[in-house]
């Protein structure tokens, strides 16, 4: 089958809407926001699951230069309001049964227009049918589409979506970059044509939530090339063997636990899938085990590609597959157009080789501030370039390396320890098939280092075994004083262990953080 003969536009589930139809609906809906009284740097809120509208919905409040803010819906409804109410939102689009589910915790005055939940989210989800209908006081989005022209004001900077970064502590934050200039945004099609591997044609396909930052700048990318987007409800290996097969499917942006997804399933599975369609995967979010990089590699071949970044900062490194085999865990080097300084506790330049918190900057990038929150944008910048709070290195070939979240690093009696390392050891072991590497308190130490490991599947662990395998690989003070066996250990959505489930229960029994 020829890429000419496949369908050209975005499909979700047995669901398909050719391009000028999702840019002719996505006009009047930008029409009919514009009605409603949203203007050029208002925000609209986003609470959807994948799904084609998520794209509409968001290329129509971009026409009107105003904010799309995609919200978790993970969240709680607390959490959502309070989404809603700090980004300045009055309209609210969202799925039907995620509406229902809100019932009275959307805020007063807000403007509520129900999309209908679609089979394959439904299916994927175990929706309840109950909840399927239009709840009292929204308005049903297609009967509304209907009444709507198209909008017919004038060309306006389009702003990126408006992201709430999770955070550890306290309320997510808004990441608010202001509408890129013509220059700003040329360059930013460069940078995702390069990172993303997103070029006119492209048959991309998305496995992760549209929520999240990178993967809502690839899809809203995706769906503007003329090739083809896939969204997945949720991610299932075969099912995306099968889509990437069936579809021809080039271009796709992961996160590591697919990989190991994927590599779990037996091996006559994934032989029976033709993946030679596959140029470019890029992948980012959470580390790579190097292990399971080089598995993948020998599976595709050279076409898996990693950038390290945040929302805020964007992609600052790039590693394609022959920097992943020449560097095991490198997550590449510094991008064209990106600058990285490793800061000491001083905030002085350390040296190349030495571990310091990473600073970045890319001048051709809009700036941006935290909504509401300008206080805490200052906190992140030293001199133009802002942190996340990852530790890390610059090898002597320009390499660059993540050691840890600085946050994370456990102090033992003075002595500072980075869990990414010892979380690295403990990959090697044999029938480790995840870890989580952090700090409990200590009376005499301040704190100690906990282990958490889950095994693989159908594997029986013995910890005198595990330790003795670390104390190979680490000094003796790197070993964890503790370790237990967990299955299925907390995760956030980009498939990042949850360490602060894991770790709070411990500060909170003895009453401190520190």
């Amino acid at each position: 089958m020829s890429t000419n003969s496949l369908f050209q536009g975005v499909m979700s589930g047995d669901r398909r809407r050719g391009f000028a139809e999702l840019t002719e609906r996505a006009s009047r809906i930008a029409g009919g926001l514009s009605r409603l009284g949203v203007k050029q740097g208002d925000s609209v809120s986003i609470l959807m699951r994948n799904d084609i509208a998520f794209l509409e919905a968001a290329y129509a409040v971009a026409q009107l230069g105003a904010y799309g803010v995609p919200v978790n819906w993970h969240f709680k409804p607390e959490e959502i309001t309070y989404v809603i109410k700090d980004s300045g939102s009055n309209v609210l689009i969202a799925h039907a049964d995620m509406l229902h589910q809100l019932r009275d915790a959307i805020p007063q005055g807000i403007v509520s227009l129900s999309v209908p939940t679609p089979p394959e989210i439904v299916a994927n989800y175990k929706v309840d049918p109950a909840r399927l209908g239009t709840p009292d006081g929204a308005i049903d989005l297609e009967s509304w589409l209907k009444e709507q022209a198209p909008y017919d004001g004038p060309a306006l900077p389009q702003p990126h979506n408006m992201i709430y970064t999770s955070g550890t502590t306290g309320h997510p934050k808004g990441v608010r970059r202001f509408a890129p200039t013509p220059e700003q945004a040329a360059s930013a099609d460069q940078m995702r044509a390069r990172v993303y591997g997103l070029k006119p044609g492209a048959r991309a396909l998305l496995p992760g939530p549209l929520y999240h930052s990178a993967p809502n700048a690839f899809a809203l990318r995706a769906g503007r090339l003329g090739g083809a987007l896939v969204l997945m409800p949720r991610f299932d290996p075969e099912e995306f063997l099968r889509v990437v097969q069936d579809e021809k499917i080039d271009t796709i942006f992961m996160v590591p636990t697919m990989f190991i997804r994927l590599m779990k399933l037996p091996e006559d599975v994934r032989k029976k899938y033709d993946m030679s369609s596959l140029r470019h995967i890029i992948h980012a979010a959470a580390p790579c085990p190097a292990d399971v990089k080089t598995a993948m590699i020998d599976w595709w071949g050279p076409v898996i590609y990693e950038f390290y970044g945040s929302t805020e900062s964007g992609a600052v490194t790039f590693a394609n597959s022959e920097d992943a085999l020449k560097k095991p865990g490198t997550v590449g080097k510094i991008a064209p157009g990106a600058e990285l300084r490793f800061l000491g506790d001083d905030g002085q330049i350390l040296p190349q080789g030495e571990i310091g918190e990473i600073y970045s900057r890319i001048a051709g990038n809009p700036d941006f501030t935290y909504h509401n929150k300008p206080e805490k944008r200052a906190e992140i910048d030293r001199d133009g370039f802002i942190t996340s709070g990852d530790v890390g290195y610059l090898d002597a070939d320009g390499y660059v390396f993540i050691c840890d979240r600085k946050r994370d690093m456990v102090i033992s009696g003075g002595v500072n320890i980075y869990p990414a390392e010892i979380e690295a050891a403990l990959h090697a072991v044999p029938g480790v098939h995840d870890c989580a590497v952090f700090g409990i308190p200590d009376e005499e130490f301040g704190e100690s280092l906990m282990a958490v490991i889950e095994p693989q599947p159908g594997v029986v662990l013995d910890l005198t075994t595990v330790r003795a395998d670390l104390k190979k690989a680490l000094a003796d003070y790197k070993v964890p004083k503790q370790m237990e066996i967990q299955k299925n250990l907390p995760r956030e959505d980009s498939g990042k262990i949850f360490k602060r489930r894991l770790r709070d229960p411990y500060w909170a029994k003895a009453g401190r953080t520190i």
